[in-house]
């Protein structure tokens, strides 16, 4: 392998001569590799987003006249490549390190100077006419550059995570219609309750999860305040007057996104309640749907010993010792996914409070596990709504009938009968194993015609004007 020589703090080192990255890049690479074998380039939002902040920075360096035009333009043209998807395979760090993300920082750096260098008519590694620190870095530290970065990339993959939430949504809403007039009995503490539509339970379903479409965009937006000219402490030292203003302009454009320069820097740099938040956001999704997958395999549970109230489509055998068993592998597998994602959720709190005096170390193994959860929602989701919910049938005779037989038909009649005496045919009607209908007719408290009237669906699943018995 062609190799060239680059030299950093600590001494000389042979960095493949193909590569964009540099020595800096190559230490953490040796240092981090496999720690989480999730790098910076299994994230393309990211890798964008490191681009964008660095386009930014060079602009305002530029107007600022501190970065020459001709070496500012290359390092505009370069992250412009990154942004439309070039050398990707070129951020080989592991999301998880040390150094507070300077690694991170480093990898964009180098690999942004030395395609500058290229187009510039140099060869990489020629520091000395674009310098990854010197001029790609200018005005920066990791501590401003790397949780604006991060934070761009959240935004963007919020936007994602929303737009395949939408579709679950109206994929559970679909069911909704659907099933809109199949009656069946709602239950609570796992007890027969009262009857409903398992349409009514579906939109339930589609109602809860929209809720977090809401809570989502509304905890990203947080992310729109970021400390780019706080350099290391949030002091701004080497940063020049003015370059904050227009970083943060700058950043508007390449990004299009309204971000907001922090009120102060100092405070800005070491906090990190907005990922604390946006996370919390992620994990009331994920409770919410686990929920939902649990009710999904208790509905479908059987076929001959359980509910049977859903069939869920059949994904695949279930047993290598039980023939003809399916199991509910894909609600199986999100549930997996939400506590995932309940787990990352504690990583981040325990990362954002490790925070100490002027920096967070620990937002690496934040960005992984925000990262991580937004990815592992996304899949959940999606397999959940087409491997799943949008072929979902209903036995809805077999719902029906257990309505019938429920005890749980006896509070239609409350109003009308009355407690004791609701009371008394619901024991009378489990004790002796016979149904409510009959003992009610049976005790003459109600004639054919009325109970039949009190019974109708539309009377046992919303509101109405309830019928009392004369004494």
């Amino acid at each position: 392998m062609k190799t060239r020589i680059e030299h950093d703090l600590l001494g000389e080192r042979e960095v493949p001569a193909e590569a964009y990255y540099g020595v800096q890049t190559l230490r953490a690479i040796e240092n981090f590799a496999n720690i989480s074998e999730i790098t910076i380039s299994h994230y393309p939002h990211y890798v964008t987003a490191l681009a964008m902040v660095k386009w930014a920075a060079a602009k305002a360096n530029m107007e600022l006249s501190i970065l020459p035009e001709d070496i500012g333009k290359a390092i505009q043209k370069a992250c412009e490549e990154i942004i439309d998807g070039d050398f990707q395979d070129q951020f080989p760090v592991d999301l998880i390190q040390g150094g507070a993300g300077t690694s991170t920082n480093m990898n964009i750096n180098e690999v942004v100077a030395n395609r500058a260098l290229e187009i510039l008519g140099h060869k990489k590694g020629e520091y000395e006419f674009c310098h990854p620190n010197d001029h790609v870095n200018l005005s920066q530290s990791t501590n401003d550059a790397y949780p604006t970065a991060f934070k761009l990339a959240f935004i963007r993959m919020n936007k994602d995570l929303v737009a395949e939430l939408r579709k679950s949504v109206a994929s559970f809403r679909a069911k909704g219609v659907e099933f809109k007039d199949v009656l069946k009995m709602g239950r609570t503490q796992l007890q027969d309750a009262v009857p409903m539509t398992v349409g009514q339970e579906f939109e339930a379903f589609a109602a809860t999860l929209e809720e977090e479409i809401d809570r989502l965009n509304q905890m990203s937006k947080l992310f729109l305040e970021v400390n780019m000219g706080a350099t290391a402490i949030g002091t701004g030292i080497n940063s020049e007057p003015g370059y904050s203003d227009k970083c943060i302009r700058a950043l508007r454009v390449i990004s299009g996104e309204e971000f907001v320069l922090a009120g102060n820097l100092i405070e800005a740099t070491p906090d990190a309640g907005s990922s604390v938040i946006y996370s919390s956001a992620i994990k009331r999704l994920a409770v919410k749907l686990s929920k939902i997958c649990n009710d999904l395999r208790l509905l479908s549970s059987g076929p001959r010993c359980g509910l049977n109230e859903l069939n869920l489509p059949p994904m695949q055998p279930g047993s290598s010792i039980m023939p003809g068993k399916v199991n509910p592998v894909i609600p199986e597998v999100v549930n997996q996914i939400c506590f995932r994602i309940i787990g990352n959720d504690l990583t981040v709190t325990f990362a954002a409070e490790a925070g100490q005096l002027q920096l967070n170390v620990m937002e690496p193994v934040l960005v992984h596990s925000i990262f991580s959860s937004i990815k592992m929602m996304m899949h959940g989701l999606e397999r959940l709504r087409t491997l799943c919910v949008d072929g979902i049938t209903v036995n809805a005779d077999h719902m029906k009938d257990m309505i019938m037989n429920s005890i749980g038909i006896v509070t239609a009649l409350n109003p009308t009968l009355g407690y004791k005496n609701s009371s008394r045919i619901a024991k009378r009607a489990l004790k002796e194993n016979r149904s409510v209908y009959e003992l009610v007719l049976e005790e003459n408290l109600l004639t054919k015609k009325e109970l039949d009237e009190l019974l109708k669906p539309e009377n046992m699943i919303q509101p109405h004007k309830f019928y009392k018995k004369e004494k």
